[in-house]
């Protein structure tokens, strides 16, 4: 049986939290964020997120994503993006996406060779 372990374990290293902007939130992302920082929308609104237009983002802070703090302080209330990074299918689809992902990210196994890490990715698309 595969699991995530035999191809990422996410180091806390936040390459991937790094930027000028962060992930757009969807709404089922703004309502998990409010509920796991147990304030009110307004608050949350105020003092974590940027609004352009229709568009809500965490703000970013120093060049990282406001929850970053040697990790990622809102874990269990982060965006679905973030959860997906850097297992994301465009990792599948070329070799040199995945080289790309892997140079930024120490917690893809370096072990694995790219037709491996390929399967092994597939395998876990497919479970349910």
């Amino acid at each position: 049986m595969v699991k995530i372990s035999d191809i990422f374990i996410c180091q806390q290293c936040g390459y991937c939290c790094q930027g000028e902007t962060t992930v757009s939130l969807d709404e089922n992302d703004q309502k998990r964020m409010i509920k796991h920082l147990g304030k009110q929308r307004e608050e949350v609104t105020r003092d974590f997120w940027r609004q352009n237009g229709n568009t809500i983002q965490m703000r970013t802070v120093d060049g990282h994503c406001i929850f970053y703090d040697n990790g990622c302080t809102i874990h269990a209330g982060k965006p679905w993006r973030c959860t997906q990074w850097p297992l994301h299918p465009s990792i599948l689809e070329t070799q040199d996406n995945f080289e790309i992902i892997k140079e930024s990210c120490p917690g893809i196994n370096r072990e694995l060779s790219y037709a491996e890490f390929c399967r092994k990715f597939s395998v876990l698309l497919r479970l349910p």
